[in-house]
């Protein structure tokens, strides 16, 4: 027996892939608003963080 023969004898089987995209678009969307709103300056600056570099914030001590 096929795997689309166990789908056809799901009762109500068509509204899961619905169900599936609506959850989809709606993490997206959700994902986008809150991107949107998201203060500026603190992606800025997190997106500078890897990029300095500050002796302070490094410790060779546990590698030598």
């Amino acid at each position: 027996m096929k795997f689309v023969n166990y789908l056809s004898e799901i009762v109500n089987v068509e509204i899961y892939p619905m169900i599936s995209l609506i959850i989809f678009v709606l993490f997206f969307v959700g994902l986008v608003v809150y991107v949107m709103k998201a203060d500026k300056n603190h992606i800025k600056e997190m997106g500078e963080l890897p990029l300095e570099n500050n002796d302070e914030n490094l410790n060779y001590s546990k590698y030598e």
